[in-house]
């Protein structure tokens, strides 16, 4: 009987969390900032460049970026991890390396969800660009 009482419980935290996880995702960059932020920022075609993720249901993700008319693009499989600070996602690439946001030189990039509509990478703890993205899709 006390089964019975966690099942209804158990179906509510699902559909309330899977909000969060509908795919495909479509993640859009939309600021480039150095150092701590504030100390250099360009948003829109003031950017280095232009750059989406695009997140499908399956675990896999490409990467897709436009730089001084050459597109690239990259890809690979992603999984969730939450954490005590938030939800990352860790993104294993199989192609397209050049364009890895990272810190170490492993294929693997690491994305902060900061808030439900901003995605922050975390090559920035290690001196790259600060990159973030907005969910539009």
């Amino acid at each position: 009987m006390k089964n019975l009482v966690f099942i209804p419980l158990f179906i509510f935290t699902l559909i309330s969390c899977s909000k969060d996880e509908d795919f495909p995702q479509k993640w859009q960059l939309v600021k480039i900032f150095g150092g701590q932020i504030g100390y250099y920022e360009h948003t829109g075609t003031d950017m280095a460049w232009q750059e989406y993720y695009l997140l499908n249901s399956n675990g896999t993700f490409i990467k897709h970026r436009e730089r001084s008319g050459k597109t690239t693009e990259a890809s690979g499989n992603f999984t969730f991890r939450n954490k005590s600070d938030g939800k990352y996602f860790y993104l294993t690439y199989n192609s397209g390396g050049q364009i890895i946001g990272s810190c170490y030189s492993n294929n693997i990039e690491i994305l902060f969800l900061k808030s439900g509509s901003n995605l922050f990478n975390t090559w920035s703890d290690c001196d790259g660009p600060g990159l973030e993205y907005s969910r539009i899709e």
